[in-house]
């Protein structure tokens, strides 16, 4: 390997460039017409055009992404999250090409795309699992039938869904079978694909994942959980590591559990394992994500290991310089997503001209961005402006280092998150560690405009 094409944009993109340089690799960005001033266009040593502003016509066109490689003699490519990042089909062109895809295997990624072949996985090294359908359901009268005897609430969930989307929740039978009919339509719209299955929903569950690496000689660590509790219809908004709310032999079991899934599907590279932890501490296994996340950073700062490094080492085939028993945790981090979202107007979008940008620094403080000031935020992609990661020696000292933080964080010209984050930094209920994943949600139909910052 010694020229990478990362195969995405904003922050992601620049913390691969950098991972890459920091190990003596050349780089390629690639970009649409609305990413052109974008800052990980002027980071990488090449950079190429690969359509228009709508991702459909640049950075999720594959012969476009392939092109570039042939124009630039780029050997392998690293397609950060979103985009193509989990798409199996990509993967396999991209191994027939003989170009070094930075990520799983396009088979593991296939088998762990579909929900259902993944809960399989899971269950088949008796990991804790969600009490649901045996797989894709069709017929309406025998998903009823099962619904009745998981017993309702229930998810009706596409197969090859993902990021909250393609979900519905029955409550009762009647609302089953109108819900199950729409779930299919929209699972067909979206994902090409009608499949759906049944899962029993977990009432006020929280959102816990584990951070899993593994190479290509079968070896296999976990680097602790993530709490990613605290989010807005399933986007995630601020995760922390370690979670307040998991206990060290509990923390031991979702780890083995994770690498025991990931040895199953022969995985290799990093991921993320994803569970829910019900009201009493029982765990069970939700998704696996295959790539890299946004989260990764928190894990980085809590472990002290650089992910996309270790990424990119494993996929030219070295293997982990680290053991399980080698891996220790330091102190507490917290990650803010810092969005051009407007939070006290229903977290409405606000793409626009940053007139000024200034990130706060000081001591444990870390700012991942693609941002300047001047910069032009286009409507055409993720709303995310930075990642405001921070760390303290515990939960309380991280608390305070965030305030401090969020207070030192200007930007202007647009709308933003940062103070919904301030807001949450006063949250009793935040401070308590006493929520779960539809906390906000809730607190928003409750009337919350997230103005009540000191």
């Amino acid at each position: 390997m010694k020229k990478v094409l990362i195969a995405n944009r904003g922050e992601i993109a620049v913390r691969v460039i950098r991972a890459c340089h920091d190990l003596g690799l050349e780089t390629v960005a690639v970009y649409s017409q609305a990413d052109a001033e974008a800052l990980h266009v002027l980071y990488a040593d090449e950079a190429i055009c690969i359509g228009e502003p709508p991702a459909q016509r640049s950075y999720l066109k594959v012969a476009n992404v392939l092109s570039a490689c042939e124009v630039t003699g780029a050997d392998a490519i690293h397609p950060g999250y979103g985009f193509l990042a989990e798409n199996s089909h990509f993967a396999s062109i991209c191994e027939s090409s003989g170009l070094n895809f930075i990520g799983p295997s396009s088979k593991t990624i296939a088998l762990l795309g579909d929900k259902a072949q993944a809960k399989a996985t899971a269950k088949s090294v008796k990991c804790p699992i969600i009490p649901g359908s045996d797989g894709v359901i069709e017929d309406v009268h025998e998903a009823l039938k099962e619904a009745k005897r998981i017993g309702f609430p229930v998810f009706i969930k596409a197969s090859a869904g993902g990021g909250g989307k393609g979900i519905r929740i029955a409550y009762d039978p009647d609302e089953f079978i109108r819900l199950f009919a729409a779930a299919r339509a929209e699972a067909e719209a979206s994902f090409n694909n009608p499949d759906v299955y049944l899962e029993k929903m977990i009432v006020n569950p929280r959102h816990i994942e584990v951070q899993i690496l593994a190479d290509k000689h079968g070896n296999v660590i976990h680097l602790g959980e993530r709490d990613c509790s605290i989010q807005r219809r399933r986007q995630k908004l601020i995760e922390e590591a370690p979670s307040p709310v998991v206990s060290e032999s509990l923390r031991k079991k979702m780890g083995e559990a994770a690498v025991a899934i990931a040895k199953a599907a022969n995985y290799h590279s990093v991921g993320t394992v994803e569970f829910l932890l019900d009201e009493k501490g029982h765990f069970y296994f939700m998704e696996v994500n295959t790539r890299i996340q946004v989260e990764h950073t928190v894990t980085e700062e809590l472990v002290g290991m650089d992910l996309i490094r270790e990424q990119i080492k494993v996929a030219m085939g070295e293997k982990l310089k680290v053991k399980q028993k080698d891996v220790t945790f330091t102190g507490h981090v917290m990650q803010f997503r810092i969005n051009a979202e407007d939070p006290t107007n229903n977290f409405a979008p606000s793409p626009g001209n940053l007139e000024y940008y200034i990130p706060p620094g000081g001591p444990h403080v870390r700012v991942d961005s693609a941002c300047y000031s001047g910069y032009r935020i286009p409507p055409n992609y993720d709303s995310m402006i930075a990642k405001l990661i921070v760390k303290g020696k515990d939960r309380d000292e991280a608390i305070a280092v965030g305030k401090r933080a969020l207070r030192e964080f200007h930007i202007g010209g647009i709308r933003s998150t940062i103070p919904f984050h301030q807001f949450m930094m006063q949250d009793e209920k935040f401070l308590n560690h006493d929520y779960f994943i539809s906390y906000i949600d809730q607190l928003i139909l409750d009337g919350c405009n997230f103005k009540n910052v000191e």
